[in-house]
């Protein structure tokens, strides 16, 4: 009798961990999909005070050099010269909606966050994932199931201290659980960390630079990014982030709303694992 693979083997194990991480640092940083869904919302060229004006709880100047990193990173692009002209999505920047979408479709279906914009669900998805070896740690227990410390640490290659630092954080985040109290107790991965898959798959797609992507105005190639970015936001909940960002004009107001959505059942320990704050 054949053995049955496990649904989310493909889609983790098959991607390339150093990809995926390079494209969340792009995409993680806070205030990123703020501003991205900003420019999507409007449909058109936008100078700094204008996209802040949208954003009044960020501030002018966190909006100016959020702009500057993402245009170094090829999401956004400027329109004439000067340091007064205006900025508008990149082709790389547009085609951020299926990553958008993964996101949340993944947090609404596994998280327990309660009343938030749509735009800070993903922000809390992509700060759960981009942290350097997740990706590769969460691969190897997707791959071979319940794993001790000591064979997680050797197969993927880190110290110990790295190690459990990770496995540390990868626990309160919702994404890694242990079999049973003792001490030792293999690490296993929890039903929101199996579930990544489709995240997984969106962000690689949307890495690879071998994909044709419309308006190509030169983007900087996913892959070949190294900087190291610290969180990230985003747009509603559901697939409306998706659909705003296709539209990429007049998208409704509801785009960045507060208003709260029906949240799934999720595991008491996971919901508890998922609140300490999630320094680097």
């Amino acid at each position: 009798m054949p053995t049955p693979v496990h649904p989310s083997a493909r889609s983790i194990g098959s991607v390339d961990t150093q990809r995926v991480e390079d494209a969340l640092a792009l995409i993680a940083p806070k205030w990123t999909t703020w501003t991205a869904q900003t420019l999507a919302q409007q449909g058109h060229p936008m100078r700094v005070r204008n996209v802040a004006a949208r954003l009044p709880f960020v501030g002018e100047q966190l909006v100016a050099k959020r702009l500057a990193v993402m245009h170094a990173d090829g999401l956004v692009t400027r329109v004439g010269e000067g340091h007064r002209a205006p900025y508008q999505l990149s082709a790389l920047g547009e085609s951020l909606a299926s990553v958008h979408r993964a996101l949340s479709d993944w947090s609404l279906a596994n998280l327990s966050l309660g009343k938030v914009a749509g735009a800070e669900r993903v922000e809390d998805a992509a700060r759960r994932l981009h942290l350097r070896h997740s990706t590769a740690v969460i691969q190897l227990l997707d791959a071979g199931g319940p794993a001790r410390f000591v064979h997680i640490a050797e197969e993927a290659g880190l110290d110990n201290g790295f190690t459990r630092y990770r496995l540390n954080r990868l626990q309160a985040d919702g994404l890694v659980t242990r079999t049973g109290p003792r001490h030792g107790a293999p690490y296993v991965l929890t039903d929101a960390g199996r579930a990544l898959g489709p995240v997984y798959a969106a962000v690689s797609h949307w890495s690879n630079p071998a994909v044709t992507r419309r308006d190509s105005s030169a983007p900087v190639p996913v892959a070949t990014a190294t900087r190291t970015h610290a969180s990230v936001p985003l747009g509603p909940d559901g697939g409306r982030t998706a659909a705003a960002l296709r539209r990429s004009t007049a998208a409704p107001s509801v785009l960045f709303s507060h208003a709260p959505q029906p949240q799934p059942r999720v595991p008491a320990a996971v919901t508890a694992q998922s609140a300490p704050g999630r320094g680097r």
